[in-house]
């Protein structure tokens, strides 16, 4: 268990990142609902108007998988960047380095709990109500941010050494939107390819999102398990790869 003070190090490391990001901003805050928010109208447009989608409630369903993607685009970015973005706290502060990419994640979450609270407004007024379902989420999201913390604590400590790291990081989120089904639903998926989605968490967390708020059903066992398999092994992983790598940090931050 981490001691008060890596816990107090860890807020401080948060309320900072978060701080930061809106400094110079004049909306603040309200670009974590606007964001999302422009991204759902346009590709709602796009998708009902031009490329017909007849299914109801297409704004929900597009959220459920809106979010996840721009929480992973976000969280992945600041926390693989988390290191040399810190580099004068860690040269002074003696805290245990991986607390800081782990830090960058969490940051990140404050956001997601707007951006669910607008997902939640608009599946209400979809006439999709809470139900006993509801209590997953909290969970498969915890994975979620497991699974990004680990991750990130293999690339932050790369992007240390390699500098190049980041923009390898930002091309694969720009190519992750179309691995995960946002603008399509899983049946379209063919069947050999369905263990590919299963196994990368974003997609995952997009198809349990939808079983949960919008066919109001528990996601599939096979599902969860695949999921959950990859999320707890990733910040395991990423703990020991970062423990291999951290020892040269000081020269290199």
């Amino acid at each position: 268990m981490w001691s008060g003070e890596i816990r107090f190090a860890v807020w401080q490391l948060v309320l900072k990142d978060y701080r930061i990001r809106y400094r110079n901003m004049s909306l603040g805050i309200f670009w974590s609902l606007l964001n999302p928010l422009v991204m759902m109208t346009v590709y709602t447009f796009v998708l009902t108007r031009i490329f017909v989608d007849p299914r109801p409630a297409f704004p929900v369903f597009l959220m459920c998988g809106l979010i996840p993607v721009s929480f992973f685009n976000f969280a992945w970015i600041s926390g693989t960047t988390s290191l040399i973005d810190n580099a004068a706290l860690i040269k002074k502060v003696p805290i245990p380095r991986e607390v800081v990419p782990v830090a960058s994640v969490l940051s990140n979450a404050l956001h997601l709990f707007i951006q669910l609270g607008l997902l939640i407004v608009l599946a209400l007024l979809f006439g999709k109500y809470p139900n006993r379902y509801w209590l997953l989420i909290p969970p498969v999201w915890a994975l979620f941010v497991c699974f990004l913390c680990g991750i990130s604590m293999i690339t932050a400590p790369l992007n240390v050494y390699v500098r190049d790291t980041r923009y390898v990081v930002e091309s694969l989120n720009t190519v992750m939107i179309w691995l995960v089904p946002v603008f399509y639903s899983f049946d379209r998926i063919p069947e050999k390819y369905h263990y590919i989605y299963y196994y990368n968490p974003v997609s995952a967390l997009t198809m349990a999102m939808r079983n949960i708020v919008l066919d109001e059903r528990a996601p599939a066992s096979s599902l969860i398990e695949k999921f959950a398999i990859v999320s707890l092994a990733s910040p395991v992983i990423g703990y020991f790869f970062f423990q291999r790598l951290k020892g040269r940090f000081y020269n290199h931050l």
